[in-house]
């Protein structure tokens, strides 16, 4: 099978890359080699291409800098995935692409947790832009994959779990966010929902994709420390008190960005728990490193 996948430069895209590479013949591009905004050269590519699958993890992620960038960020976000569902439906190609919880408004009481046909109601730009293009793949093709998914890491680059460590490690004391929940997602399990929805055949459609069980970023942290042998006292504060701590201006967070995975379950998705899963990754890392 014959898949292109966006976005050849970030964390999971090479995730991805590793995962399908041992039965597919996969093309790889980052911006250089294909810019997804410019809706000819995409057309033009996937013409002369002809992949079976497309998996688009391009994306304009930096919330905090997409305030001041809708333009772009809209560009990527929205358009991108617009031009890559009109070329796939052009070839007969099946869409995949990684959405966000950002689409929600993220106030949901957090005794419940989002399904994928909840009321769309994001307050970022990241979640606009995020939310036009499940919008334009939907207006345009009816073969497609979109997962939602929240709070991704994996190896490559920095990421929370890194920055905790390291945090962990050069302090006695941290504050970390208590009232934001949410899944932590190990990238090489979002990949492997990925593989299985496309192996299994899963009906087409959106699908809300994250590890399994729901957590703060206190929470998390105490985890991640606690599974490395790290002394250090970890302070819960509440979004409000570390904004004004840290001096920064951002974007608003979703304080509720829990998502059902009932619907991937109930096709036979198999879905690893958020510990199981922070535990594999520190394994890897350690592997990677020594």
């Amino acid at each position: 099978m014959k898949i292109l996948i966006t976005g050849g430069n970030g964390m999971l895209a090479r995730e991805v890359r590793e995962k399908f590479s041992k039965e597919n013949e996969i093309i790889v591009t980052d911006v250089e080699e294909l810019d997804i905004t410019d809706e000819n050269a995409v057309l033009e590519f996937i013409k002369d291409l002809k992949p079976e699958y497309i998996i688009n993890c391009a994306a304009f992620t930096a919330v905090d800098k997409a305030e001041e960038c809708f333009e772009l960020a809209d560009k990527i976000n929205g358009d991108g995935p617009t031009n890559l569902a009109k070329a796939a439906k052009v070839v007969g190609a099946k869409l995949v692409h990684i959405s966000t919880d950002y689409v929600f408004g993220g106030d949901l009481d957090v005794s419940k947790d989002y399904k994928e046909d909840d009321e769309k109601n994001p307050v970022t730009v990241y979640g606009i832009t995020k939310l036009h293009g499940e919008q334009g793949i939907e207006t345009n093709m009816d073969e497609y994959y979109i997962f939602r998914t929240a709070w991704l890491y994996g190896v490559g680059g920095n990421n929370f779990v890194k920055t905790m460590t390291k945090l962990g490690t050069t302090r006695d004391e941290i504050n970390v966010v208590a009232d934001q929940h949410g899944s932590p997602t190990y990238a090489k399990d979002l990949t492997e929902i990925i593989y299985q929805a496309i192996e299994k055949k899963i009906p087409y459609g959106v699908y809300d994709a994250t590890n399994e069980g729901y957590t703060t970023w206190y929470e998390f942290t105490k985890e991640i420390l606690n599974k490395q042998g790290i002394e250090c006292k970890v302070n819960p504060v509440t979004t409000e008190e570390y904004i004004e701590m840290m001096k920064i201006t951002q974007a608003k967070r979703p304080f509720n960005s829990q998502m059902s995975k009932s619907k991937l379950k109930e096709n036979g998705i198999n879905i690893p728990e958020w510990k199981d899963a922070l535990d594999r990754y520190l394994e890897e890392e350690k592997q990677v490193n020594n």
